[in-house]
């Protein structure tokens, strides 16, 4: 709580300086002013002193309506959160043997993610003898990267990582955009 408090600035009573340099509610230096009559001229406008620049010699005050100050404050962070984008990455795993039924049902999972503005990490699972030819994951790597290469753009390339061959693919700005926002989400959990 004290690294909080330590963050905030002094206000009225708090500012234990002699003197302060002085900047009106409009925002117009007035001068150096010892901290008493700074305090007087805010209480008389109906103010508080705010110490801004405690650093400065002599430290800045400023007289404002602090709560205003702090409430409009809040309101501006409340925006910034609202209007920043929160990337999400879905998954879809193949295997290397795919039937084409079951992959293009996977393709049109893929494509349901990239219209909604999400990355997607592609997997290729390997198991047993299906080591050996790790070329039949990278065909269907390829195959994939293929057909959705008007809606999305490959950021990492295929690599092998234990057992399994991953793949990253990201929407192209412009394909996001065109996409619809209210599409229903309920089988956004599909990952074989």
């Amino acid at each position: 709580m004290s690294a909080i408090a330590a963050q905030e600035p002094r206000l009225n009573g708090e500012i234990r300086v002699s003197e302060c340099r002085l900047i009106g509610y409009d925002g117009v230096q007035m001068g150096i002013f010892s901290t008493r009559e700074a305090l007087r001229i805010a209480e008389t406008e109906g103010l508080d002193l705010v110490e801004i620049a405690p650093n400065a010699n002599p430290p800045v005050c400023r007289i404002m309506d602090y709560g205003k100050f702090k409430y409009d404050q809040a309101i501006r962070a409340k925006q910034a959160r609202k209007n920043q984008t929160k990337v999400e990455i879905k998954e879809m795993k193949f295997r290397p043997k795919i039937d084409i039924g079951d992959y293009t049902t996977k393709k049109k999972h893929v494509l349901r993610f990239l219209a909604d503005g999400a990355k997607v990490k592609i997997t290729i699972m390997f198991r047993g003898r299906e080591m050996a030819h790790p070329e039949q994951g990278l065909s269907i790597l390829e195959r994939l990267a293929d057909d959705l290469k008007d809606v999305a753009v490959i950021e990492s390339a295929p690599k092998m990582e234990g057992r399994n061959m991953h793949m990253m693919i990201a929407p192209l700005p412009s394909a996001a955009k065109k996409a619809p926002k209210g599409q229903a989400k309920e089988s956004d959990k599909v990952e074989e």
